[in-house]
């Protein structure tokens, strides 16, 4: 893990998203505190699963592929990574909150989106760029 950004969230019941974490997404647990939080490799960054109550209320905003839930977070990955990230979704039987789209098709920011929710209601957008290294380039 590079632990270049870390990132807590509420998790509700902590063994039902860590599993979904793990089983669902693919990603690899690290230092815990037993009942309380779990750390999780999140791509090479550490993403805190915390015990709660609580959950986080979400809206919706309009971007170019329509309203979407705000806040979220998630990670940019390979090509390889993207498809198999979307089988293991599939094969789990968990449904996307939005499925997965292509935008800006043609430019040099084409990618590939997804959104999903984890158990305790934190949204996810996970995609994968054509051309990662334009991401932050002047236009």
């Amino acid at each position: 893990m590079s632990a270049t950004f870390h990132f807590a969230v509420p998790a509700g019941d902590l063994t039902t998203t860590e599993q979904f974490y793990v089983d669902v997404l693919g990603c690899k647990t690290g230092n815990r505190e037993e009942g309380r939080w779990v750390d999780i490799d999140f791509w090479g960054n550490e993403l805190t699963l915390h015990q709660s109550t609580e959950s986080l209320p979400s809206v919706r905003h309009d971007v170019d592929m329509g309203n979407v839930a705000v806040p979220h977070f998630g990670a940019h990955l390979t090509e390889a990574d993207f498809q198999s990230l979307k089988q293991r979704i599939e094969a789990s039987g968990l449904e996307y909150l939005d499925e997965p789209y292509r935008r800006f098709v043609g430019t040099e920011f084409e990618q590939e989106t997804l959104f999903v929710q984890d158990p305790n209601g934190n949204i996810l957008e996970m995609k994968t760029m054509v051309n990662p290294d334009v991401l932050f380039a002047t236009q």
